[in-house]
């Protein structure tokens, strides 16, 4: 089994054919999916999505995209909101520079309320970095003096120095299709130095389709194709990556009840 750590179901990508596309992630051995939150208007949505369907579990969180429409959200929503019994991640938070979409000052001081959230509740915090590696690590690692948290850097394309500082504090690194692109050597290089038991696998679905499905919308199933790469890359048979990306995605996110072995 395969769990896709990381995806948008919720998404009007998805509309018109999410019993389908759940057949599809079935028939792939795709055994859970987490569909993440990107604003506070999305948590019904999401936890809707999860209460409708045995597989699916969902995230509480604010996007920093969306910093600057949910300007003032506090930790306090986001731990109200987790009480729901299949919400167990607060996110995706994090700083995105490169697109800018809401200013950087309500950038961070959303991330610092997601993680004193993550940090109340001990549910992992989902990281979104994107051109602003720096600014997350003094961060997180300032954050993390005050007390710890779980966490995972999801769609991991960031350098070296961010990889080594999330570990450094017990995170994990989830990676995506971003790990199948020909112009991702710098990415695969800094994975074969990750712990196998740090790893996690996603799609960010409907984004970032994997090679050989990519330029068509992502989806859950298509995460074979990412772990198939990871797994080649650590040296590793398909079953026993399954094996150990299912474990670590159980282990950190504990709010997830085991599934029994047949």
């Amino acid at each position: 089994m395969l769990v896709d750590s990381h995806c948008h179901l919720t998404f009007p990508d998805f509309k018109e054919d999410l019993p389908d596309i759940f057949a599809r992630a079935a028939a792939s051995d795709i055994g859970l999916m987490l569909t993440i939150s990107t604003k506070l208007a999305e948590a019904p949505l999401v936890q809707s999505l999860a209460d409708a369907h045995e597989q699916i579990y969902c995230t509480v969180g604010v996007h920093p995209h969306e910093a600057e429409t949910d300007a003032g959200v506090t930790a306090n929503q986001l731990v109200d909101l987790a009480q729901h019994s299949k919400t167990v991640g607060i996110g995706e938070t994090g700083l995105d520079y490169f697109y800018e979409h809401s200013p950087r000052e309500e950038q961070r001081t959303a991330f610092r309320a997601h993680i004193a959230a993550s940090r109340e509740t001990q549910l992992p915090l989902i990281v979104h970095a994107r051109d602003a590696d720096d600014e997350i690590i003094d961060i997180l690692q300032d954050e993390y003096r005050q007390g710890a948290f779980p966490g995972v850097i999801h769609c991991f394309s960031s350098g070296r120095a961010l990889a080594e500082a999330a570990l450094d504090i017990g995170f994990y690194i989830s990676l995506s299709g971003i790990l199948t692109f020909k112009t991702a050597q710098e990415l695969r290089d800094i994975t074969k130095d990750v712990p196998l038991d740090r790893l996690l696998v996603e799609t960010d679905a409907p984004y970032l389709a994997p090679v050989p499905k990519r330029g068509k919308r992502n989806e859950p199933s298509f995460v074979t194709h990412t772990a198939a790469c990871l797994a080649e890359l650590k040296g590793v048979d398909a079953d026993e990556l399954a094996a150990v990306t299912t474990e670590n995605f159980f282990r950190l996110f504990d709010k997830v009840p085991p599934i029994a072995k047949s």
